[in-house]
């Protein structure tokens, strides 16, 4: 059989990468763990729709990663999988979830209610964060995730959220309470895709772990990166603040998921 010098690449960044899949959880925010069968020499690629998805090695199979965005609805869907020539279909079956409601009071009016000029800041600001989530690199990513700062849990992934008496979107992300100045770590291995300064989201490091993973730490104090760095797993990142909209300090961690916002916890490792 033929490789593809691109096929033969992707098969060695498998074999050297360590791999520990993420939990099942077909719920909306959460990750579909699709069993496409026996590893091989023929890398499989996977489509939802028209959305590339990430296929990982483990334990001698090839599993597809699906992130399921908040607002899909309870039913059944299907995946497209290819081995080279050869196209077969996975189905889904996505489960209810219901997530709790949490009332937070702003003092900085402004992050609940933007002024015009605000607002374009909002709008040029969402434009660079929309195309660092939907990257798609061919890089085999590491889904085995360490805790990036050391403090509890504070708000989970999903809550639905209420401002100043407001509804706003639901939180899409995990945070971690501890103090200003705490550090942040990369929670495996990456490239840093953007750093910068965001109106809601403050302080924000955004990192590429391949294959359209994503993960992002917001609010933070300082930067200790740039665009472009190489990171391993436990490195810096910078320190946890409160710039942005916040009640408090406080590490918000993200983790994008074929461009789709889903359950960090999800990727913590586990004992």
């Amino acid at each position: 059989m033929k490789i593809t010098r691109f096929a033969l690449a992707l098969l060695l960044g498998y074999a050297a990468s360590a791999f520990a899949l993420p939990k099942h959880a077909p719920v909306p925010g959460g990750v579909a763990v699709i069993d496409l069968g026996p590893a091989s020499q023929t890398v499989p690629t996977a489509r939802w729709g028209e959305q590339q998805i990430a296929v990982v090695r483990d334990n001698g199979r090839w599993f597809a990663l699906l992130g399921i965005p908040l607002g899909t609805l309870p039913g059944d869907f299907e995946i497209s999988v290819f081995f080279g020539l050869t196209v077969a279909t996975k189905q889904i079956s996505v489960q209810i979830r219901n997530y709790p409601e949490q009332r937070l009071t702003i003092k900085d009016k402004r992050k609940v209610e933007p002024n015009p000029d605000d607002l374009a800041r909002i709008e040029r600001e969402k434009k660079i964060t929309e195309a660092i989530k939907r990257h798609f690199s061919g890089t085999p990513p590491a889904t085995d995730f360490s805790l990036p700062a050391k403090g509890p849990l504070s708000s989970r992934f999903g809550l639905r959220r209420i401002f100043n008496g407001l509804p706003r979107n639901p939180h899409a992300g995990l945070d971690v309470a501890i103090g200003t100045g705490a550090p942040v770590t990369a929670p495996a291995d990456g490239v840093i895709a953007n750093v910068g300064d965001y109106f809601f989201n403050g302080n924000t490091v955004f990192i590429d772990h391949g294959q359209g993973l994503i993960t992002a730490y917001m609010h933070l104090s300082r930067t200790d990166v740039r665009a472009g760095q190489t990171v391993k797993k436990g490195e810096p990142l910078g320190a946890v603040g409160s710039t942005g909209r916040v009640t408090g300090p406080h590490l918000h961690w993200a983790v994008i998921l074929n461009n789709t916002p889903v359950d960090p916890e999800l990727f913590l490792s586990r004992p």
